[in-house]
């Protein structure tokens, strides 16, 4: 795109604060931005966390923010998914349980940046960082056959909330309503 995704508009606010506005009304014990350098428009009061070098993308910084944390779980949100609500991450959070996450699954493919994973998650995400295979469909999989997250299906109505910002074009045709985003349940390569 040539520019920082996280700065597009959508509805005149950068795709940045409206997750960020998000997350806050879920009142998080704390909030993580992870990326590759740290962003001018990062507020203060959200900490950044060095996605684990090499960067491997979103499993790098998964990675890096459940080293972080200190709570039990965490929510990772994608910063292109405008549309997400609250009332859903609520619905999500109400799916965990010690020990064990929840993934949204759109038709057979998991949303792994709209999850919540558990503090245990830590040592798989470091191991796929330590392997040859660093796709996070493949992590999630593995996860779930480990009990440590659970599938949670996206109801047909749900799709809309996964809708991915991805080029500059569907955020402008954003800007007229949530038609011209790009649908993909995760748009990195799997």
């Amino acid at each position: 795109m040539g520019r920082d995704k996280a700065t597009l508009l959508f509805h005149a606010k950068p795709l940045w604060q409206i997750q960020l506005e998000l997350l806050r009304r879920l009142e998080p014990a704390e909030i993580f931005l992870s990326a590759r350098t740290d962003p001018e428009w990062r507020p203060a009061y959200v900490q950044f966390v060095a996605d684990d070098q090499p960067s491997r993308g979103p499993l790098s910084g998964i990675a890096a923010s459940l080293a972080q944390m200190h709570t039990a779980h965490l929510l990772a949100l994608a910063i292109d998914m405008p549309l997400m609500s609250e009332q859903y991450l609520k619905f999500l959070c109400d799916q965990i349980e010690p020990g064990k996450g929840v993934v949204p699954m759109i038709d057979s493919r998991a949303d792994p940046l709209a999850a919540i994973y558990p503090r245990e998650a830590d040592a798989d995400f470091r191991s796929a960082l330590a392997g040859i295979d660093f796709s996070l469909q493949s992590v999630v999989r593995r996860l779930v056959k480990s009990g440590k997250l659970r599938e949670v299906r996206v109801k047909e109505r749900e799709t809309k909330l996964f809708l991915n910002v991805n080029e500059l074009s569907d955020s402008e045709r954003c800007s007229h309503g949530p038609v011209g985003l790009t649908a993909r349940a995760n748009p990195r390569p799997a």
